[in-house]
């Protein structure tokens, strides 16, 4: 498949999982529901390998780095993620995501020795000052919704810190489609164990909306745009496929303002635009630096 497709799906899937998010919480604990995406994601995808006959074993070495993977991707990633949005707008809380680019800048310096130029600082800079911007407007009115965003500000850590590791993992041209149906299955156990010390009920939602809403999240969001997404970063690596960063809260926005009703205003356009702005810069340079 071309590098232009796998930028594409996972961008526009992405663009709307942030909102079918939101008909996974009710009925069921959040985190609950993390194990049922990615348990069934997991499945499918140990499916698939065993259809198309790819090998699923690895060495003791390869399984510790997919136990990582998986937690900090799959796991601690997205319990932070669905607790964030029972009071985060799915729209705001993408825009959120974008700080990952700033954290996956430091973290590249600190990991791999990657340059930090200027151009570099002042991209995360302006994406970080959207960012404040977008939320300031939600935050006056609803002082409450501090504690979800401190939660989605902690998940994109947990993203960052997952993609700086895979990059790493991937550099040893380790298959995607095994590599990825572990580290969803170790996350899986991982977020089950979690459930089971705090007592939550592994309970399950039988209405249309959270039966349609799982299997679109772990089919499409989980299986469809991870494969495609962590197949492009081995190609070409963490900065040119980082480009998703920019596209997925436009859509994420436009999907929030139809279906939840968001209201726009001159602070959260310029907000947008300085997110914007700040992504382009920031891959642009680190484009250019490879």
């Amino acid at each position: 498949m071309p590098n232009w497709f796998l930028f594409v799906v996972p961008s526009l899937i992405w663009g709307t999982t942030w909102l079918v998010i939101k008909f996974q919480l009710g009925l069921v604990s959040p985190e609950v529901s993390v194990v049922y995406r990615f348990g069934l994601g997991a499945l499918l995808l140990f499916a698939w390998c065993s259809l198309t006959r790819r090998s699923l074993r690895f060495d003791l070495r390869s399984h510790a780095s997919f136990l990582l993977l998986g937690v900090l991707q799959y796991a601690l990633n997205y319990v932070l993620l669905y607790l964030s949005e029972r009071t985060v707008t799915s729209g705001l809380l993408a825009v959120i995501f974008v700080l990952a680019l700033a954290w996956n800048l430091l973290g590249a310096r600190w990991l791999f020795g990657n340059p930090l130029p200027l151009r570099l600082l002042a991209g995360a800079c302006f994406g970080m000052l959207g960012v404040s911007l977008m939320f300031w407007p939600e935050l006056s009115r609803a002082p409450g919704q501090w504690g979800g965003i401190l939660l989605g500000v902690l998940a994109t850590f947990s993203a960052s810190a997952g993609s700086l590791w895979a990059q790493r993992v991937y550099a040893r041209d380790v298959a995607v489609a095994p590599s990825t149906a572990w580290a969803m299955l170790y996350a899986t156990v991982a977020v089950a164990a979690y459930c089971k010390l705090k007592g939550l009920p592994f309970t399950f939602d039988h209405s249309r909306a959270y039966l349609a809403s799982l299997l679109y999240l772990a089919v499409f969001g989980s299986v469809i745009a991870f494969i495609a997404y962590m197949t492009l970063l081995q190609r070409v690596g963490a900065g040119p496929a980082g480009y998703t960063a920019a596209v997925v809260p436009v859509l994420a926005m436009a999907t929030s303002t139809v279906f939840e009703g968001y209201h726009w205003s001159a602070l959260t356009l310029l907000g947008m635009g300085l997110v914007l702005v700040g992504s382009i810069w920031v891959l642009r340079e680190r484009q250019r630096a490879r």
